[in-house]
């Protein structure tokens, strides 16, 4: 038990504590009487446990030992290194001393570091006399060989650009510590570059007078083309490390610049450039400040006749030359006619600062000179496929770097904007303006006033003038200053003379000076043409407006106001100009700047229009049916519908009732200039609504208020197929009885006869056809119930009207009466 207890305890265990632990251990492997068969085993499992205990701890304790040990000679090594160190750092305190002769270490210390800082600088002194000494020594290798051997002198002088572009790039990290150093490479540089550009130009330019450059036929072959490319390719690689240094330039800085013009076209353009200052910068009769044209299409005539040399000769070199390399991208290095254009443009830039400064003061000669520079570059761009230095952007073109870079925009659309106003001016006031224009639109269109036709085509003339401009925000003002402004204007003038005829036929029209002449003249035909030319005018430009919004300029220009907006949503940050989002927005659409994929340029204006339109439509409809109204007052108070004195019941045996005549001469004249005037949609609808109120009045003023007898009924019929005649003539066939249907089918069931009577062929006529339906039948059927009514009136056909309206209609029959 004891070795149990060692097992299932240690020394420090209490007794109690070592008797519990045996206890529960002997409980645990002796539960049964047959477990005491296997006390030996477990004694032995015991003992081979404990033996296993002891070697562990024996173990443990040599492991401790071991490292008690090492942790002793670790600190005795420690404590000696530490004596060491102090030993070491009071030998040199003491020679820091002897050496600074100082009297204490801080001191020593202090001046130690300034002899260090003068060591310091005596090293990077002699790297910058080591720099300039072979700057010195490449650029006088470059100089001895320049003029010996070309080719040799190149070596040097791209080692030195390499070396200067190589100091400029490494200034920011060093916080610009050799500022003078940098700015004599690159002095050194730019000498040694002008006077090797200087000489091979000399060089290149003796080869170009041989062939006779620039002769109109110039051709080369053998020698002289072998050595005019040679000059060709060493000014190509003169010009290399600086067309390199412009490919790293940051976006920013590249795009402030002018596009490098290769070296060799800058030489052979300067003849060129010698005849165009003499025919344009002097006293000569080509030079005339209202005639840019001269000296642009003077430009044009060069790439004509000079393209297809270039194209032939040096086409092949620059190929070759770029090849392979990021140059190789821009157009206006791997392209000769790009090349070309490049290198004649600085000349057009050099007469148009002098010309600008002229012109400016001249409104009209700005107009022009604009005008022309828009032409010039289109030209470019189209004609000659000039990208610029950046091929998928495109060029901007000079037309953008006056507006823009020489700041010319804002008064270029002040003059515009005067101009386009000026005219707008000149149209208001012809004397024909407000006359309505049938040939200039299409039959079936309606009809806007000579006017309306002017301002669009000025609009139209205005759009192609800023169409050609490469900045949106320049586009968006002319398109609010100008276009927009000039439709608000007319708006303005359409809308003063819809009031003005308002008031004129208002009550009060009398008590300010309106004569009674007057008015009856506005209420008739001369009041309706009034409110046509203000209807088609307002009609005519919304069509516009809606078809310039499907225009690819326009559709361009609203996706990328789209664009801009949403991506700066904050309305009180400038957009265009000092323009907000919102002040864009209210001149043009209101959902600029949302997620909304409809909208338009024009939608606000175009809006406007459409409300002006719809309005002069009602008040149209208001003036003819108030006419209308008035003249049939005296037909309504005629009574001669119950009379029996005639046999005759056919419509076509009578004739029109006297007081209808006047109504329906004025239906027919009105009806009859709206057919004239208006496209068949709103034509159609101003008669839908003329037809109706005729309908009405007819309803109500004559037919519930009397009673018909056969003749009447006749009669009556004879004076609808009148009016309908009218209106058919001017709106189509059966478009009266279309429009006044009910009415129509009043006169059905009026038309019923009380029994069946015989004609004088012997024939029987009979009511609707086979039906063999009389009055009393369908009387009596109608009276029944709503169900019987409505069956009766589906077998006659009757859709129109309904059961109590039936009822009504056959109320006023005079036999219903005498029942």
């Amino acid at each position: 038990m004891t070795n149990v207890a060692e097992q299932t305890g240690s020394g420090n265990v209490s007794s109690d504590d070592r008797d519990i632990r045996v206890e529960d251990y002997l409980n645990d492997k002796l539960q049964t009487y047959a477990d005491l068969d296997n006390l030996d085993s477990l004694l032995q499992n015991v003992k081979d446990q404990q033996a296993l205990l002891k070697q562990q701890l024996v173990e443990a304790d040599l492991l401790h030992n071991e490292s008690k040990r090492k942790l002793e000679e670790h600190s005795t090594g420690l404590v000696k290194r530490i004596d060491i160190f102090h030993q070491q750092q009071k030998n040199i305190d003491r020679r820091l001393l002897i050496v600074t002769q100082s009297e204490t270490s801080d001191d020593a210390v202090k001046k130690f570091d300034a002899s260090m800082e003068k060591l310091r600088r005596l090293e990077v002194a002699k790297y910058y006399v080591d720099l300039l000494a072979h700057v010195d020594h490449l650029s006088a290798e470059a100089r001895r060989n320049f003029r010996a051997s070309p080719q040799a002198a190149l070596e040097p002088y791209l080692q030195l650009k390499k070396l200067a572009t190589a100091l400029v790039s490494a200034q920011p990290a060093a916080e610009d510590a050799a500022v003078h150093l940098v700015d004599h490479v690159e002095a050194t540089v730019s000498i040694l570059w002008a006077q090797m550009k200087a000489d091979f130009s000399a060089e290149f330019e003796l080869t170009l007078k041989k062939f006779k450059w620039p002769s109109k036929t110039v051709n080369l072959g053998g020698q002289l083309e072998a050595e005019w490319e040679t000059g060709v390719k060493r000014l190509l690689d003169l010009q290399e490390p600086e067309l390199s240094a412009r490919e790293t330039e940051s976006a920013a800085i590249h795009g402030s610049l002018e596009p490098l013009v290769l070296l060799p076209l800058e030489v052979m353009v300067k003849p060129l450039e010698m005849r165009f200052k003499y025919h344009f910068d002097g006293d000569r009769p080509t030079n005339k400040i209202d005639k840019p044209e001269y000296f642009l299409s003077h430009i044009i005539s060069l790439l004509n006749t000079y393209n297809d040399f270039f194209d032939i000769y040096l086409q092949p070199v620059l190929r070759s030359h770029f090849k392979g390399s990021n140059l190789a991208l821009h157009p206006i290095y791997i392209d000769s006619t790009s090349a070309l254009i490049t290198a004649l443009l600085p000349m057009v830039r050099r007469k148009l600062d002098t010309l600008l400064p002229q012109v400016g003061k001249q409104p009209q000669l700005l107009s022009h000179l604009i005008h022309e520079l828009m032409n010039f570059d289109n030209s470019l761009k189209d004609d000659w496929s000039y990208t610029g230095e950046s091929g998928a952007e495109g060029w901007k073109g000079l037309t953008w770097e006056v507006l823009v870079k020489k700041e010319w925009f804002g008064k270029w659309l002040r003059v515009e904007k005067s101009f386009a106003l000026s005219r707008y001016k000149e149209i208001n006031e012809k004397p024909d303006s407000a006359e309505i224009d049938y040939e200039s639109v299409d039959p079936g269109s309606t009809k806007p006033t000579k006017a309306a036709i002017r301002v669009n085509d000025l609009l139209e003339t205005v759009t192609d003038r800023y169409r050609p401009l490469y900045s949106f925000s320049q586009k968006l003002h002319f398109l609010i200053d100008v276009q927009i402004a000039i439709f608000d204007e007319f708006h303005g003038r359409l809308h003063s003379a819809l009031e003005a005829y308002l008031v004129k036929t208002s009550a009060i029209a009398r008590v300010q000076g309106v004569s009674k002449e007057e008015q009856a003249e506005l209420q008739g035909l001369g009041g309706l043409e009034r409110l046509c030319r203000v209807y088609g005018s307002a009609e005519y430009l919304e069509r516009k407006m809606r078809d310039w919004s499907d225009d690819v300029f326009f559709l361009e220009l609203w996706d990328d106001l789209q664009d801009r907006a949403r991506g700066n949503p904050q309305s009180e940050h400038n957009f265009a100009g000092e323009m907000t989002v919102s002040d864009v927005a209210e001149r043009t659409s209101s959902v600029v700047g949302s997620d909304e994929d409809t909208g338009a340029l024009f939608d606000e204006t175009a809006g406007a229009y459409r409300q002006l339109r719809i309005r002069t439509e009602g008040i149209i409809q208001d003036m003819i049916i108030h006419n209308i109204r008035d003249s049939l007052r005296p037909y309504s108070r005629i009574n001669p519908w119950s009379s029996l004195s005639s046999d005759l019941t056919n419509p076509s045996s009578f004739s029109i009732t006297a007081e209808l005549d006047n109504s329906i001469q004025q239906v027919s004249s009105h009806l009859t200039f709206l057919a004239k005037v208006l496209a068949e949609a709103p034509l159609r609808r101003v008669g839908r609504q003329i037809t109706l109120s005729i309908q009405s009045i007819l309803w109500d003023g004559v037919l519930m208020r009397h009673s018909f007898s056969a003749s009447g009924i006749a009669q009556f019929t004879r004076d609808l197929i009148g009016i309908w005649d009218v209106i058919d003539h001017s709106l189509g066939t059966d478009q009266g009885a279309l429009g006044m249907r009910k009415l129509n089918e009043s006169l059905e069931l009026l038309r019923l006869p009380a029994e069946p009577r015989v004609t004088s062929d012997t024939e029987t006529e009979v009511a609707h056809d086979a039906l063999g339906l009389d009055l009393w039948q369908v009387e009596k059927r109608v009276f029944r119930s709503n169900e019987s009514a409505r069956d009766v009136l589906e077998e006659l056909g009757l859709e129109i009207l309904t059961e109590s309206e039936a009822r009504h209609v056959l109320e006023r029959r005079i036999e219903m009466g005498n029942r």
